[in-house]
């Protein structure tokens, strides 16, 4: 997008319709990499249209022939280019990101929020794994903008919350997120090595989200996922580094019953090969096959041997 070109833009384009196929078209030709929020170009275009609008972001059928005031187009306009020219996650050009219903304030000290594990917890962790017992505390491991803690805290009503991270940017935006929903009681920040500062400690229920991209694929990413704090992504040469230390280190931080859930990508095949003998129950949400598997404190007692 040239500065000629947003321009005549804003002087040609009048509805929220209007405004929507040129975003398709503009991200389409200009090679934009979606992933963070949208799978896309139409729902990039969408999402960014409605934010600038301070509209709902699940409501675009009821504006789609609104005409636009000329500021609400040049603020339209400003985000469209300044996602093709910065190639950044809209999250970051917004300011927020959104697990379902639930709404967190970032910027680029943390990932943008995708986690598969924050759709099973929305959905009713219960249902996906009837074994899971009464939740009185959890540990989310790898916290980024505490999204998981907060969602946990807020379907486990009698639950306390060790949020940890190993990155202390990283806890001064959780440390927002926490104060916005009103839940510093239950939710606690941890600046942690995965289990370093949380000697003593045991849960109910741990959930972690930690790096899992291998470091080929770090090295190939678009300036989409460059953009996002690296640290987030980089588990080594096979992606599992930090899963395997949350493995062999886990039995000593859940209660007898407890239970915990790990996403890991696409790293499946390789994190059976490493770990044949453990009974896994992998799993799928609506938008993942293979990539989350819960197992019990049983399970993994052996490996903390």
């Amino acid at each position: 997008m040239t500065k000629d070109s947003v321009l005549d833009a804003c002087k040609t384009l009048f509805t929220v319709r209007d405004w929507l196929r040129y975003g398709v078209s503009e991200f389409t030709r200009s090679g934009v990499v979606f992933g963070h929020g949208t799978s896309n170009a139409l729902d990039e275009a969408a999402y960014l249209i409605l934010h600038a609008l301070s509209l709902p972001i699940d409501q675009l059928e009821p504006w789609l022939d609104t005409r636009l005031t000329m500021r609400e187009r040049e603020t339209i306009a400003d985000l469209f280019e300044q996602r093709i020219t910065t190639r950044k996650p809209a999250a970051y050009l917004t300011g927020e990101a959104w697990l379902g219903p639930y709404r967190f304030t970032i910027d680029e000290r943390v990932i943008v929020p995708r986690s598969y594990i924050g759709e099973l917890l929305i959905n009713g962790l219960e249902a996906s794994v009837p074994q899971l017992g009464e939740v009185r505390s959890v540990l989310d491991l790898c916290t980024g903008s505490a999204c998981l803690a907060i969602v946990a805290a807020l379907e486990f009503e009698d639950a306390y919350v060790d949020a940890v991270d190993i990155s202390a940017d990283a806890l001064a935006v959780a440390a927002r997120n926490v104060t916005d929903y009103g839940l510093a009681d239950r939710v606690r920040l941890v600046e942690s090595d995965v289990f370093s500062a949380l000697e003593g400690q045991r849960y109910d229920l741990i959930i972690a989200n930690p790096p899992y991209v291998t470091d080929g694929a770090v090295a190939d990413f678009p300036p989409e996922y460059q953009a996002e704090p690296v640290l987030a992504h980089a588990g080594g040469t096979d992606g599992l580094n930090t899963v395997r230390r949350i493995m062999e280190n886990a039995a000593d931080h859940l209660e007898p019953d407890g239970l915990m859930i790990v996403e890991i990508g696409t790293g499946r095949d390789t994190f059976e090969t490493i770990y044949p003998d453990l009974a896994l129950d992998w799993l799928d949400t609506e938008a993942s096959e293979g990539e989350v598997f819960a197992v019990q404190a049983s399970q993994l007692m052996d490996l903390s041997r």
